[in-house]
C-alpha cells in the first residue's frame, strides 16, 4: 500500500501551526509562530517530469550554508489524514473546509560533503500535489507526525547518516493521484514521485 490513512497525533499547540502558501515549499521562516491560516490556492503543476515509485531514490547537490552536500532522497509515503484532523491543525478551520492534511515522509542520506553547521535546508524543497493541484503548506506540523524528525535537532548531520524529514500539506478530501516533489535547490527542475490516494 504506497499511502495509508492514519491518525496523525497533534502535540504542538495550534497556534504554532500555520497554513503557509509560498511559491515553494518550505519558506523563508519555518520558525514562525505568527503566521496566519489562508485558504489553499490552486497552483497548476510544473513541467512534467518522469515519476519516480515510492522508495525509489535520486541523488543532489544541496548548497547547506557555504558548504554543499550530496544527498541520496527518497520518497517513502505520503500518510493522508482526516478532516476532523485539519479542523486541530489551522488557526481558521472555515478556511480548510474539504481539506485533509498530507504527510510526506522522505529519507534523506547524507552521502558526500562536510557535516552540517545548522540546521539542514535540503527538505526545504518538498511539496506535495493532490489531482494535479499544489497543497497548503501546513508548517510546524511535519515534525510531530509518527515516524519524522525535527530537522533544528540535526545540527551536524555528517555523511553516511540518514533522517526521515516531513512536510504536511493541506489537500482536498477524496484527491485520487498525489505526488511529492523535490528539488536540489529553489528554482531547479523538480524530482516526482506518485502515489495512489487509498
Amino acid at each position: 500500500m504506497l499511502c495509508k490513512k492514519t491518525a496523525l497525533r497533534v502535540a504542538a499547540p495550534v497556534a504554532v501551526l500555520a497554513l503557509a502558501l509560498t511559491a515553494c515549499g518550505g519558506g523563508d521562516d519555518d520558525k514562525s509562530e505568527d503566521k496566519k491560516a489562508d485558504a489553499p490556492k490552486s497552483q497548476t503543476k510544473p513541467k512534467e517530469a518522469p515519476a519516480l515509485a515510492a522508495g525509489d531514490s535520486t541523488t543532489g547537490k544541496v548548497k547547506e550554508g557555504d558548504a554543499v552536500v550530496t544527498y541520496d532522497v527518497a520518497a517513502q509515503k505520503i500518510d493522508v489524514g482526516t478532516e476532523a484532523e485539519t479542523k486541530k491543525l489551522v488557526q481558521d478551520p472555515s478556511k480548510a473546509k474539504g481539506m485533509v492534511p498530507a504527510v510526506a515522509h522522505l529519507k534523506y542520506t547524507h552521502k558526500g560533503g562536510a557535516p552540517l553547521k545548522d540546521t539542514p535546508d535540503v527538505a526545504d524543497t518538498t511539496e506535495i500535489y493532490a489531482d494535479g493541484t499544489r497543497g497548503g503548506l501546513l508548517i510546524g506540523a511535519a515534525e510531530d507526525a509518527p515516524g519524522c524528525e525535527d530537522k533544528l535537532d540535526l545540527e551536524g548531520w555528517k555523511q553516511g547518516e540518514s533522517h526521515v524529514l516531513c512536510e504536511t500539506y493541506l489537500i482536498p478530501a477524496g484527491s485520487k493521484s498525489l505526488e511529492v516533489h523535490w528539488a536540489a535547490k529553489e528554482d531547479g527542475e523538480p524530482v516526482v514521485w506518485k502515489f495512489a490516494a487509498k
